[in-house]
């Protein structure tokens, strides 16, 4: 994640939703830059981010069986997809997506569609929102 605010808002989006840990790659924004502080909204003190050699950590929990999903332009629709209660969720970089070297482990590729399936309009979803929404289905299930 490169956007401090973006940082700042899925910490917040982890405290809403009960994830106390959030791994973050060696090149994400730092989680103390101001923006992201106040981004958090104080879900900074419920919540520890860790900055790891994620593509590693990764591979680690996939040799595990451990599920990981991670969110695709071209994955399956999250409302279709078994999710279980428990695994790693990935979420990609604002302009790139997920590495080629993290999507290397992922088990489960997910999508967000549109609606209408057919709509024309923007072509991805903002990293922060994409998370709340990848969360809400999660917690829904």
């Amino acid at each position: 994640i490169q956007d401090p605010g973006n940082l700042g808002t899925i910490i917040r989006i982890a405290d809403w939703f009960g994830i106390r840990h959030i791994l973050c790659s060696k090149t994400t924004v730092d989680v103390y830059n101001s923006k992201t502080v106040q981004s958090t909204m104080g879900a900074l003190a419920r919540v520890e981010v860790h900055y790891v050699d994620l593509p590693q950590i990764l591979g680690v929990f996939k040799d595990s069986n451990f599920p990981i999903y991670g969110t695709f332009l071209d994955g399956n629709s999250i409302y279709n997809a078994k999710l279980l209660n428990c695994g790693v969720i990935v979420m990609g970089n604002e302009g790139q997506g997920i590495s080629t070297e993290c999507e290397r482990s992922v088990t489960h590729r997910l999508y967000i569609p549109p609606y209408p399936a057919d709509n024309p309009g923007s072509e991805s979803l903002n990293v922060a929102i994409a998370t709340a929404i990848t969360c809400s289905e999660f917690r829904r299930e």
